[in-house]
């Protein structure tokens, strides 16, 4: 479920850590010292060595983190929903040029992004969740007893749009393992229900190598909540966007360029009016 399920991450090749980026969010900076500070602990962080790992000198395009090769920009595309998403992404996560959960933010603009410690949760996100005017649903499976008194269907979903309150997918992001510590390691989610994501879809994703065709990336578990929950419009344009994402960044690995674009691109352009 997430980015990505059990999986050996080879996209840890193509990470651009240690090359001058900015502090993963969260992270404090100290520009006398050039060291950054962990929220949860307070330690310093020294810089983390230079990565020189294939992939690392690859030319990015500073919008949307590809090779420039087959920059992804000319095919962002905003879509709105009823329902709307919040990311808990692990620390590791925004190192991953390969992670899909920014797509999400990029189609929809109103999806928060929070980094998760275990030991100092968001300020902003504990007072979302108190907000009355949301519903929010735990994304995660229902294979674990501890916690089936919790799990609740797409119809819960439904009932919380009939009640006014706008329904919250709330995406555990980072590996299959690293999700699983967030939710078991995160007491503010204790009292949310969890939903799971039933669907028969196998993953599209080509950037990492899932356990299971099952496992779908964040972007795709995205996607089909927003399709199932009635945001069909909205849940193909993230779709598509997946899709040129997938696509565009595979080809760079290879180091081709897309001179025609795909079935998914084409009608991204056509969104944006092109």
């Amino acid at each position: 479920m997430l980015d990505e399920t059990g999986q050996a991450d080879l996209a840890e090749r193509d990470s651009t850590a240690g090359l001058g980026q900015e502090p993963a969010p969260g992270l404090s900076h100290d520009p006398a010292t050039g060291l950054v500070r962990d929220p949860g602990t307070g330690h310093p962080r020294p810089p983390r060595r230079e990565f020189k790992a294939r992939g690392s000198f690859t030319e990015r395009c500073l919008g949307c983190n590809l090779p420039v090769l087959n920059c992804l920009c000319p095919y962002r595309v905003n879509a709105g929903s009823e329902s709307r998403v919040w990311l808990i992404t692990h620390p590791l996560e925004h190192l991953k040029p390969t992670n899909t959960g920014r797509l999400i933010r990029d189609v929809l603009p109103e999806t928060e992004v929070f980094t998760w410690y275990r030991t100092t949760p968001d300020e902003r996100l504990l007072a979302l969740l108190d907000d009355p005017c949301f519903s929010p649903f735990v994304i995660f499976p229902d294979d674990q007893p501890d916690y089936a008194d919790r799990v609740v269907g797409m119809g819960a979903v439904g009932e919380a749009k009939a009640s006014g309150k706008t329904p919250v997918f709330i995406l555990l992001d980072g590996t299959w393992r690293q999700a699983r510590r967030i939710f078991r390691k995160s007491p503010y989610l204790d009292r949310l229900p969890v939903l799971p994501l039933a669907t028969s879809r196998l993953t599209r994703y080509q950037l990492r190598k899932p356990a299971s065709r099952a496992h779908l990336c964040t972007a795709e578990v995205a996607a089909e909540l927003l399709r199932q929950s009635g945001d069909a419009a909205a849940a193909q344009v993230l779709d598509d966007y997946f899709d040129a994402f997938n696509v565009s960044y595979a080809a760079s690995r290879r180091y081709e360029k897309i001179e025609q674009p795909t079935p998914a691109m084409r009608r991204l352009l056509s969104y944006r009016g092109q």
